[in-house]
């Protein structure tokens, strides 16, 4: 278990229905329909939800360590996050890639700065060993 120095933020969320239901931040930020993957229906789903929250993480991480190693974070950084659910041995897993723009940089270095970030990255560490995730320099 990993000691806690102070927390710096809480999210909270509201929701009902499961996948078919709806979620609401408790500051109300965030007001969402929910629907399952691949129907019809109005909402987002858990796993886009989670592609956007860990490419908007992961991209955050990424000019942090281009701070650390005083490299100039790229105008038009981008990252395309692709959440796989899937049937495994009869369950439900996640995979997921990561498809990383660093406009301008060489690929030595945007490598670098992509694996500083998986290290750093609070998804990441969430993720690591738990599903199986690949992080593509496009």
């Amino acid at each position: 278990m990993t000691q806690v120095e102070k927390v710096l933020y809480t999210g909270k969320t509201h929701t009902t229905g499961g996948r078919s239901g709806a979620s609401r931040s408790s500051d109300g930020r965030l007001d969402i329909k929910l629907s399952p993957p691949g129907t019809a229906g109005s909402g987002t789903n858990p796993e886009q939800l989670f592609a956007a929250g860990w490419s908007a993480c992961f991209e955050g991480a990424i000019g942090h360590a281009a701070r650390k190693m005083d490299v100039a974070f790229p105008a038009g950084t981008a990252i395309d996050a692709e959440v796989d659910l899937v049937l495994s041995d009869g369950g439900y897993v996640l995979q997921a890639r990561l498809n990383v723009s660093l406009p301008g940089l060489g690929r030595e270095v945007a490598r670098a700065l992509v694996d500083a970030a998986h290290q750093t990255c609070p998804y990441s560490k969430a993720t690591r060993g738990n599903i199986d995730v690949v992080i593509n320099l496009i």
